[in-house]
C-alpha cells in the first residue's frame, strides 16, 4: 500500500463494508490486478486474471488493512505474486486458488514500512500451484520495526514444479543494500498442513526465521514434496526456529 505502483492499480477496492465481486476477469494488467484496502467483510469469487510470467509487479489481488476478505474460486496467472496479503489484516480466507505462473501467495513482505499492524487469522486452503517461483511463503525485511504475525494457516495444498513450495524468509530485501540486523517480525503458531507435489529445486522447505525473534509453534503435517530430479529426493532447511511435525515428512523435517 503506498507505493508507486498504485497509480497502476486496475481495480481498487478500498473503505468497503459488506458485498461481493464475482465473475471478472482482468488481463494484461499494468501494475496490480486489483487491491483491498481498509475493507471489510468482503467476498470476491470466480474471477480471472491474466498477466505473463515475465511482467513485473502484476500482482493479482494485493490486501491490506481489512478483515473478513474471501477470496475464493479463482484462477490466476501473472509476474509477481498470485495473491500478497500486507500488513493490518485479520481473518483473511483464501481458497480454491489456482496459481500459475507467478510469485505464488505470499505474507508480506512486512516490516518495509513504519507503523505496520499484525496480521492474525489467514487460512489459505484447497489451492493449487504450478511452475511458480514459490508456493506458500511468508517473507519479512530485515532490521524492521517490532510487528507480530499469529495463526497462520496453509492446508491442503498441490504444488507442481514450484521452486519454494514452502518458505519463510525473515531475511528479505529486495535493494541493493540490505542491513545486517535481524527482523523485528516475530511469527508464532503458522502451520503447514497436507502440501504435496514436485519441487523444482531439491529444497523443497526453507523456515529461515528470524535471529532476534525466532519462529514459535510452527507446524509441519502430512507434508509429501519431491524433487523433480530422477531420484526425487528433496531437502529441508531450518534457521531460528521451533515447532512440531507429525504424520509424513518427506523431505525429513528439520525442526
Amino acid at each position: 500500500m503506498g507505493s508507486e505502483q498504485d497509480r497502476w492499480m486496475s481495480l481498487e477496492l478500498l473503505s468497503i463494508t459488506g458485498g461481493s465481486l464475482s465473475g471478472i476477469s482482468s488481463t494484461n494488467s499494468k501494475g496490480s490486478h486489483g487491491i483491498v484496502g481498509n475493507t471489510k467483510d468482503f467476498i470476491i469469487q470466480d474471477v480471472k486474471l491474466v498477466a505473463p510470467a515475465e511482467s513485473p509487479n502484476t500482482d493479482g489481488f494485493h490486501i491490506g488493512n481489512s478483515t473478513g476478505i474471501t477470496i475464493t474460486n479463482a484462477e490466476i496467472g501473472t509476474g509477481d505474486d498470485c495473491i500478497s496479503i500486507g500488513s493490518g489484516v485479520t481473518n483473511i480466507s483464501i481458497t480454491n486458488v489456482q496459481c500459475g505462473p507467478g510469485h505464488g501467495i505470499s505474507l508480506g513482505s512486512l516490516g518495509k514500512y513504519p507503523n505496520e499492524q499484525e496480521v492474525s487469522g489467514l487460512l489459505v486452503k484447497n489451492c493449487t500451484f504450478t511452475n511458480t517461483d514459490n508456493g506458500v511463503r511468508i517473507k519479512t525485511w530485515p532490521g524492521c520495526p517490532e510487528n507480530t504475525v499469529s495463526d497462520v494457516r496453509f492446508e491442503d495444498i498441490v504444488v507442481t514444479n514450484v521452486s519454494n513450495p514452502i518458505i519463510i524468509n525473515q531475511q528479505y530485501c529486495d535493494q541493493k543494500s540490505c542491513t545486517s540486523e535481524p527482523s523485528r517480525v516475530k511469527l508464532t503458531d503458522i502451520h503447514f498442513k497436507n502440501i504435496k507435489g514436485t519441487s523444482f529445486t531439491k529444497t523443497a522447505i526453507t523456515l529461515s526465521c528470524s535471529e532476534g525473534v525466532p519462529c514459535e509453534n510452527v507446524e509441519l503435517v502430512d507434508i509429501d514434496l519431491k524433487h523433480n530430479l530422477a531420484d526425487g529426493v528433496a531437502t529441508a532447511l531450518c534457521k531460528n526456529v521451533k515447532g512440531v511435525t507429525s504424520g509424513i515428512q518427506n523431505p525429513s523435517s528439520c525442526l
